[in-house]
């Protein structure tokens, strides 16, 4: 049992047996890899093609992922968590992924990156309150949240200005997708930490098999059901760049996954800010769309925050020195008895 809960690996590659920082290299670069071509495929279904069916894309994503998921092996038998420990999961992560997806109707691709990115800050609050993690963070990583915050609106702002297609409704949209995928990273850390026998693929698994009759409903409320089926089958290749970019995202959210498992929610959204960042220049220089000096002020402060994030906690060490005490204790214990009751006074307040 000890064993099994300690093993860790990525796609056949044991994880567990590498240090910290080839534990953080792999995940990162399976992440950055499957979300670079997730992005790119987006904004060219989006945005090149005029297709803004998110909800029916999210429902065709789901059923690559269970196919791939069945290649790689994973049967129910293998899950250790209850199917109810993923109906609340299942719902937040559905919902995020097609209010993300549809908000590309109304804005563009970076602008929704960016305004994403904004996702650092709520995990942080959000660790705080969920029961099992508590989380509490050094100042200056609350700080270098506010810096992306700041960083990321002076962004969304010099897009609206740039991009015929910065709506309202879409800022709605993205936002509550923000405070979804906030939720999502801190229970989904809090699943881990619960039973650390849960691995990356039965989390997947599960959230995509109870979350798929939640995509259900707003598609057929919506009509989109119908009217993605009709587009998509007059334009049959729509379906190839689908697949390939949810074979892609499935590289990503495994890694993103591990990253989780084995760094935390707080961690990982500060990794998935990078990519957000590295995916929104891509998209620039790709597609070839103008920069203005306020896009670069946004770019700036959040390269300011990310470093910022990126400071060891040691850097907050010194506030709490205490080399004062230890002579105190060799004078009294020549005066004999007062090192026992000093020591009882240092224990009773760490």
């Amino acid at each position: 049992m000890k064993s099994a809960e300690k093993e860790k690996t990525l796609f056949g590659v044991s994880l567990s047996t590498r240090p910290k920082w080839q534990q953080f290299l792999l995940c990162t670069s399976g992440f950055f890899f499957g979300y670079l071509i997730n992005g790119i495929c987006e904004e060219y279904v989006y945005n090149r093609l005029g297709f803004s069916y998110g909800w029916y894309f999210t429902f065709v994503q789901c059923f690559v992922y269970l196919f791939l998921i069945h290649l790689q092996g994973f049967r129910i038998k293998h899950m250790v968590n209850p199917w109810k420990t993923y109906v609340k999961l299942s719902a937040v992560l559905m919902g995020s992924h097609g209010l993300t997806k549809g908000s590309l109707a109304y804005l563009n691709y970076p602008a929704q990156l960016m305004f994403k990115s904004t996702k650092v800050l709520p995990v942080m609050i959000m660790g705080a309150f969920i029961p099992g993690l508590r989380r509490k963070y050094p100042f200056h990583e609350y700080v270098s949240a506010v810096l992306l915050v700041i960083g990321l609106i002076l962004f969304t702002l010099a897009d609206a200005n740039t991009s015929p297609n910065f709506s309202i409704i879409g800022v709605i949209m993205v936002s509550a997708a923000l405070v979804m995928d906030a939720f999502l990273g801190n229970l989904q850390e809090a699943i881990f930490k619960v039973n650390p026998e849960t691995t990356q693929t039965e989390m997947l698994f599960c959230s995509t098999v109870v979350g798929l009759p939640f995509l259900l409903a707003p598609m057929i409320l919506t009509g989109e059901l119908f009217r993605a089926w009709k587009s998509c089958s007059q334009h049959p290749y729509v379906y190839g760049v689908l697949v390939f970019e949810a074979m892609a995202t499935f590289v990503g959210q495994v890694s993103v996954l591990s990253l989780i498992a084995i760094f935390g929610a707080a961690t990982t959204a500060m990794i998935t800010t990078a990519r957000k960042a590295v995916t929104l220049l891509l998209s620039y220089i790709i597609f070839t769309k103008p920069l203005t000096e306020q896009h670069g002020t946004g770019l700036l402060l959040i390269g300011m925050g990310i470093t910022l994030k990126m400071l060891p906690d040691s850097v907050t060490f010194p506030e709490r020195r205490t080399p004062v005490k230890p002579p105190m204790p060799e004078k009294e214990d020549a005066s004999g008895g007062g090192e026992d009751e000093e020591t009882k006074k240092l224990i009773s307040t760490v």
